[in-house]
């Protein structure tokens, strides 16, 4: 990757797009648990937002109530221009009935990349049919920049789908994957987001055909007590840096923590490792923090 990450505080999310200073490439914003947005300010991406507090009200006085740690960034309805939408898997904090129709409404010229497994789920859930596009694994899709009144600008993202295993990969019974996670790549950045996954060698098969230069991983784990209420886990923060290390990324950003207490590591402790595992890389291999923005600046902008 031609570029360098500088890592910014900003308060709050931007509302609109916006024209990024000359030399930034990409700009990265946490939304929180897996939610990222992406800006390239041509085209602007959600992924996997969870903006509500859906799960809260579902698990009410159960023994995972499911009570947010980190309060939403920005109401769903108050994110616009964007252009794309895009959903791991059907889980609520992936493809959230609190969020989606909210975002849906404040953004009518979006459209929502959502995995052929989970094409009931978001219609449940009030994604508009005609607004979504389908895919599986081994798919290509070409996210092309759209302006509200639907007319294209120039501005297209390769996204290639690749597999999950959220513990274990699973298929619905026309073979389509039920976890996937996305490959974007941008005209000089390519950036994974893995959504719900542990390692297994479908997944270093399929990454390695891409040269990875940001890879968003999931860092909460997985044990027998999560498993056996129905909470399958993750890869924990060894294996994130394991991957990472595999596919010689420039930057790693783990997730999916500080949402759930029953499905978090703590913030402190994973810095710590983090030191511990890549005492040489602290400054690329991160736990996402909210309230910063991620910029990625080009070769001559760096120096």
């Amino acid at each position: 990757m031609s570029s360098r990450l500088e890592i910014q505080e900003c308060g709050a999310l931007p509302v609109c797009r916006e024209q990024l200073p000359a030399g930034i490439q990409l700009r990265l914003f946490w939304l929180g648990q897996a939610g990222f947005l992406v800006d390239t300010g041509e085209l602007r991406i959600v992924i996997d937002p969870y903006l509500s507090d859906s799960l809260a009200e579902k698990y009410r006085g159960k023994m995972f109530p499911h009570v947010r740690m980190m309060a939403a960034p920005i109401a769903a309805d108050g994110l616009r221009d964007v252009d794309w939408v895009l959903a791991t898997h059907s889980h609520t904090d992936h493809l959230d009935p609190g969020t989606l129709p909210l975002l849906a409404r404040a953004n009518p010229g979006c459209r929502f990349l959502v995995p052929r497994s989970a094409y009931p789920v978001a219609l449940e859930r009030g994604v508009p049919s005609e607004r979504i596009v389908l895919c599986n694994t081994a798919d290509t899709v070409m996210l092309q920049s759209r302006d509200g009144a639907g007319s294209s600008r120039d501005s297209t993202v390769s996204v290639s789908v690749v597999p999950g295993a959220h513990e274990e990969r699973r298929l619905d019974d026309d073979g389509n994957d039920l976890f996937v996670g996305y490959v974007l790549q941008f005209p000089r950045i390519v950036l994974y987001h893995s959504g719900d996954t542990v390692p297994f060698p479908a997944l270093s098969e399929a990454l390695s055909r891409f040269t990875i230069d940001i890879a968003l991983l999931p860092v909460n784990g997985r044990d027998d007590r999560r498993r056996a209420n129905g909470v399958p886990g993750n890869m924990t923060l060894d294996e994130a840096v394991e991957l990472a290390d595999e596919l010689d990324v420039s930057v790693l950003i783990g997730h999916h923590y500080d949402m759930f207490d029953f499905n978090t590591i703590a913030r402190s402790w994973g810095v710590r490792r983090l030191a511990e595992r890549a005492p040489d890389r602290q400054e690329r291999y991160l736990l996402a923090r909210d309230k910063v923005r991620y910029d990625f600046l080009n070769a001559a902008a760096a120096c």
